[in-house]
């Protein structure tokens, strides 16, 4: 849902001086808040993490659970008043030590999951595929706790996402951008 305009454009300045209580994402300049998420949302945010943590442990890449601020498109010597563009994916899995910093993330992330909600069904699907694709993520996951399923996205050399793979609860989900790295999705979808 968007803020009501009192601003009539909305940067990283703006969200640093909110409420840590209050979370806000701000695309091309608009404040959208954001509702809470749901127990089931969580389980299942806190189940992948944990399976991408224990994969990474004592590897270069690091996951980030949400709320994390991603800045997808600040370069070097950007402001945060400059920056219009601030996403909380549910998960961001970051390669380059250099892009984190004490405020979150600075550019793409290798691979963001997005778990979707009523509320975010047609942001994740569409603004945010757009958006990542055009920041430059590697691997894009839509997680849908209602059919139990995670479609996965690859970049082609073309910078486009492709469908690349749907995985069900019953499957074992391969993370392309970590060598040998796999997620056991009836663990993330248990009932």
């Amino acid at each position: 849902m968007a803020l009501p305009a009192e601003k009539i454009r909305y940067t990283f300045a703006d969200s640093l001086a909110w409420s840590e209580n209050e979370h806000v994402e701000i695309i091309n300049g608009e404040a959208f808040l954001m509702a809470s998420p749901s127990s089931r949302h969580q389980e299942i945010s806190m189940e992948i993490c944990r399976q991408l943590a224990n994969y990474l442990e004592g590897k270069q890449c690091r996951v980030y659970p949400a709320p994390f601020d991603v800045r997808l498109f600040e370069k070097d010597g950007d402001t945060p008043e400059n920056v219009d563009t601030v996403v909380e994916p549910d998960i961001s899995v970051v390669c380059d030590k250099s892009k984190i910093d004490t405020r979150g993330c600075k550019g793409a992330p290798d691979l963001i999951v997005e778990i979707l909600s009523p509320s975010s069904l047609r942001n994740d699907r569409l603004i945010k595929l757009r958006l990542y694709q055009k920041a430059g993520v590697r691997e894009y996951w839509i997680a849908d706790p209602e059919n139990k399923t995670i479609q996965v996205f690859l970049m082609d050399y073309n910078g486009m996402f492709q469908p690349y793979e749907d995985y069900s609860r019953t499957d074992v989900a391969k993370v392309n951008v970590l060598e040998g790295c796999f997620i056991e999705l009836q663990k993330v979808f248990s009932e």
